[in-house]
């Protein structure tokens, strides 16, 4: 599936491989620079330290701290020095590769690159494993938004870049999907901090406006992810 401008600004962006992901020393490298992010985890919207949960049982049954439990994801299909693998979400950074399918609770913060699940031949072009026409991911969870956030083929054989979150869930689909951020950077973390999360109801129009249009413009797409990133 061939990638629209703003998609290809976006690995630039991110300093992502499409084809072959990350080296497995260029994440560990990020993992260590505090610019990337750290390590992909959020802090829990109730962060006490491991022994108060021991002696507190009733605060795992507080009700932000089940739906936290439910939305935390465990692991991740990343593309690592050219071939896929599977991850625990931790050890995820920003600029990684990911595949999601059906099912799946999103381990960060992504934007959509392709629609469908994708191999890389020895020559370096997208080989199509499985058709797919639409990803329809659900993120009341995190924004409270009613309506799930969907991704379609466009008329110029590319995939709308949506951007999707940490803690949502893949309803159908699938998709290839670059990390734009990890852990204390994603909105769910920032939403906990900011005393809004779990939503009550849909959240602001400001992160309405995220959700990205069939018929908006690459230009308007890029901005919004160069603010997000930054």
């Amino acid at each position: 599936m061939p990638l629209s401008k703003v998609q290809k600004d976006a690995l630039v962006s991110y300093g992502a491989n499409y084809a072959e992901g990350l080296t497995s020393a260029e994440a560990t490298e990020r993992r260590r620079n505090i610019r990337y992010g750290g390590l992909n985890a959020v802090k829990k919207p109730i962060n006490c330290p491991t022994w108060a949960c021991i002696l507190l049982p009733c605060i795992k049954h507080i009700p932000s701290m089940k739906l936290f439990k439910q939305i935390e994801p465990d692991d991740a299909e990343v593309l690592r020095n050219g071939r896929w693998v599977r991850y625990d979400a931790p050890s995820l950074v920003r600029g990684d590769i990911i595949r999601l399918e059906d099912g799946d609770v999103v381990p960060a913060d992504v934007c959509v690159l392709s629609l469908g699940l994708e191999s890389v031949d020895i020559d370096g072009e997208a080989v199509p494993s499985g058709s797919a026409i639409e990803l329809v991911v659900d993120v009341k969870d995190i924004t409270g938004e009613a309506k799930p956030r969907t991704s379609k083929l466009r008329k110029d054989g590319t995939a709308t870049p949506t951007q999707i979150f940490y803690g949502s869930h893949v309803n159908q689909g699938s998709c290839i999907a670059v990390v734009t951020a990890i852990g204390p950077n994603t909105m769910l973390s920032s939403l906990i901090q900011d005393g809004r999360w779990p939503p009550k109801g849909e959240i602001s129009l400001e992160l309405q406006s995220e959700q990205v249009p069939e018929n908006e413009t690459d230009e308007e797409v890029g901005v919004a992810l160069i603010e997000r990133s930054s």
